[in-house]
């Protein structure tokens, strides 16, 4: 079955600006290993019987392949990188340029091949070793003193519990945490994640 390139990604990689050639070989690799493509989240993203496997992330400084569930594979390449410190889960592959990708093919179908059958077999790795959240004093004062945003917080998604625990413990000062956990208030209360609007 020959897959199609989807109108909407091709619009996408008309109005880019950059890494415009790469894009299109990697569109080249994945569609040919057999993988649906799709608009998702503004970026080209691939899926395979309904499940996203990667997609084409541009930044400044380099073009990625996102794997979204690069912490299961094996990486015997050591090519997989983690997306920021606390990334659990995706892993990208980086690259500077079209002859960076050509060079890398065969990897790229292997490890595509490989979070392909991940994804078919429905093996659940567990990401996150650390179930203990570290909640920052000034957090645990408030959650301590506001029983309401106590189970407010509770009942969020671990997910969402550590981007807030996170944004609270990065200052190094005590007054800049007591700020954000104040402005986060409401939001907490209200049932909303840090990055929800």
């Amino acid at each position: 079955m020959e897959n199609k390139m989807n109108p909407k990604v091709d619009a996408f990689v008309g109005r880019a600006t950059a890494w415009l050639e790469e894009m299109e070989k990697l569109r080249e690799i994945l569609l040919d290993c057999g993988l649906t493509e799709e608009l998702k989240w503004g970026k080209p993203c691939y899926s395979s019987q309904g499940r996203n496997i990667v997609i084409i992330q541009g930044f400044k400084a380099y073009l990625a392949l996102l794997f979204f569930k690069g912490y299961l594979l094996q990486d015997p390449h050591g090519v997989l990188v983690k997306t920021g410190e606390n990334t659990k889960v995706g892993r990208q592959i980086r690259f500077n340029d079209t002859q960076e990708i050509v060079q890398l093919e065969p990897i790229l179908r292997a490890y595509i091949a490989e979070a392909i059958e991940v994804e078919q077999s429905g093996v659940k790795g567990d990401p996150i070793q650390d179930t203990e959240l570290d909640i920052p004093e000034e957090f645990q004062h408030k959650l301590d003193e506001n029983p309401a945003l106590k189970a407010a917080f509770d009942a969020l998604t671990p997910g969402r519990q550590r981007a807030y625990v996170y944004y609270f413990s990065v200052p190094k000062q005590s007054k800049t945490r007591e700020s954000r956990i104040e402005k986060c208030t409401q939001q907490i209360l209200d049932g909303k994640g840090l990055n929800d609007r």
